[in-house]
């Protein structure tokens, strides 16, 4: 998603309904879902929704009761087990259902929820979530859904959890005749009924988190294009509404193949060639809806038209395109296990902007880019949010969280090394789900480099760390002032004139040899690869 969308909001008190909806109780982790269809009918003129979505779960432990989500301006109309009502309650946006008997572990069993009402409309997408109504230039209805932060059970039941991803799904829309509806994966079938409704399958046959699930109704005409890729033909097809043809057609494959050689070299294969690669016109900014990434950037270069690096490399190459089609590999690939680590998803997309640029216009670029990003910084909370409370951290997580990622690979000082980690994880942790050590650890394991204690002061705190440097007698003593207890960072210093050299100072004064040294005024410390303070006496 892009900076400042809606799971950013802050200054926020923790509820009762927040802990329903972040925690794995026992009622979320006694099933695991498998399969759901959704099925739903989108009555456009009243802004309304009706339909049913089949779970289809394995439990993990016995039990009698579920919760599944749905928000409580929606109306749960029943729930069907094996042919029979079953009860329920609501606890705000939690549903929780008690079933006849209890379900066995191991086993695999279904239910299917029918519900309606009128969904919450998105005031300003995607920075808020909920649907989006408008009409096109022709005066006919668009209609397009963004939840990231706010939730899938705005609009349709489910586990909202990221925890948990549904192993494939069947997504059904039925919109009134004359337009299309497009939703994530591939087109099953298309269907007239008698109502004077289209309904239109979408099969998703790989993992997919709530969120990336969409709908997106429309004068929809596509055309269609096949990459080259690390595991063969890569289906692309472009859904543009009728009015942009001419010009999707000279804009999208110009931006949309250099993203993927760019991102297939740094991260790997397309995690998703099963489901194919889509690009739709939306009615807002963007949002990286799996293997159906939404698109609303004017077809021009930056973000807006403008770039927020101020470097002018931003300005070379769609920002949407490349932000949000990052996500398939950092977000939809590799998911958080919990909001509070939506950093996973946001700083690696964000840096995924720099290698972008590094793979096409050159290391330098790219560092040049990173370096840029920094103006956007505002170091007023940690980029980790609280856990279990569906609440992530600050803003931070893009520009900071690229800026560390960046340090990162200056450390390791090996690029190859550092492309085969960013590919390594997006091997072990293809279609899983993740959380802060996983992925910390792994980056510290491959790397040979103690990376904890930085993660931990970049992601878990606020403030970044200062480097305190003195010369004396020709000895330079460094340490660090930082949060973190055990902290220690490598980083490059010099003398004017001379090479780079790493130091690796901790939290304790330590003494350095740095050749031709005889004052503090010679020294020179990276701090354009480096986010750090400097207090030199």
């Amino acid at each position: 998603m892009i900076a400042s969308a809606q799971l950013l909001q802050g200054g926020k008190s923790f509820t009762r309904a927040d802990s329903l909806r972040g925690t794995l109780t026992s009622y979320r982790t006694c099933y695991d879902i498998n399969y759901y269809h959704l099925d739903v009918k989108v009555d456009i003129d009243n802004r309304f929704i009706s339909g049913s979505n089949l779970f289809r779960f394995r439990a993990t432990q016995d039990f009698n009761t579920l919760q599944f989500d749905l928000f409580d301006n929606l109306q749960v109309e029943k729930v069907v087990y094996h042919g029979k009502e079953m009860p329920f309650k609501r606890e705000y946006n939690a549903v929780f259902v008690d079933f006849p008997q209890s379900i066995r572990q191991g086993d695999l069993d279904s239910m299917t929820v029918y519900y309606s009402g009128n969904p919450i409309v998105a005031k300003r997408a995607p920075w808020d979530g909920g649907f989006v109504y408008t009409k096109d230039s022709n005066g006919k209805p668009w209609v397009s859904t963004a939840c990231q932060g706010l939730g899938a059970s705005s609009w349709w039941p489910n586990k909202d959890h990221q925890s948990d991803e549904v192993d494939s799904m069947l997504v059904s829309v039925s919109v009134p005749n004359g337009l299309t509806d497009i939703s994530n994966g591939r087109l099953r079938k298309k269907t007239q009924l008698k109502d004077g409704y289209t309904r239109f399958d979408w099969f998703v046959s790989n993992p997919i988190n709530n969120y990336a699930i969409s709908l997106n109704i429309g004068d929809y005409v596509n055309f269609n294009d096949v990459y080259e890729g690390e595991k063969g033909k890569l289906d692309i097809s472009y859904w543009v509404l009728s009015e942009n043809m001419d010009k999707a057609k000279e804009f999208f494959p110009k931006n949309v193949n250099p993203m993927l050689q760019a991102f297939e070299h740094w991260f790997g294969p397309y995690p998703f060639y099963e489901d194919s690669y889509k690009l739709i016109d939306a009615p807002y900014n963007g949002m990286e809806h799996q293997s159906a990434v939404t698109y609303g950037n004017g077809y021009a270069n930056g973000y807006r038209g403008r770039d927020g690096s101020g470097t002018g490399w931003g300005m070379k190459w769609d920002f949407i395109i490349v932000h949000e089609s990052g996500h398939e590999w950092f977000g939809n690939n590799i998911t958080s296990n919990d909001l509070a680590d939506m950093w996973i998803h946001e700083s690696f997309t964000n840096y995924s902007e720099a290698l972008f640029v590094d793979y096409h216009y050159g290391k330098q670029a790219g560092q040049e880019y990173v370096h840029g990003n920094r103006m956007g910084i505002l170091n007023d909370r940690p980029v980790q949010g609280p856990y279990q409370v569906n609440e992530s951290g600050s803003g931070d997580m893009y520009n900071k969280g690229g800026v560390l990622l960046n340090m990162v690979r200056t450390i390791i000082d090996d690029d190859e090394k550092w492309r085969q980690i960013l590919r390594g994880l997006n091997r072990t942790f293809y279609h899983k789900t993740v959380d802060y050590g996983d992925v910390v650890q792994y980056i510290a394991k491959e790397s040979g480099i103690d990376f904890i204690p930085v993660f931990a002061q970049y992601v878990q705190h606020t403030n970044i760390p200062t480097l305190e440097l003195k010369v004396n007698q020709g000895k330079l003593f460094a340490r660090w002032i930082a949060d973190v207890t055990d902290f220690t960072m490598p980083v490059k210093i010099r003398t004017k004139g001379n090479e780079y050299q790493f130091i690796s100072p901790s939290r304790k004064w330590q003494t350095f040899d740095v050749p031709q040294l005889t004052s503090s005024e010679q020294l020179e410390i990276d701090t354009f690869n480096f986010y750090i303070g400097v207090l030199i006496e």
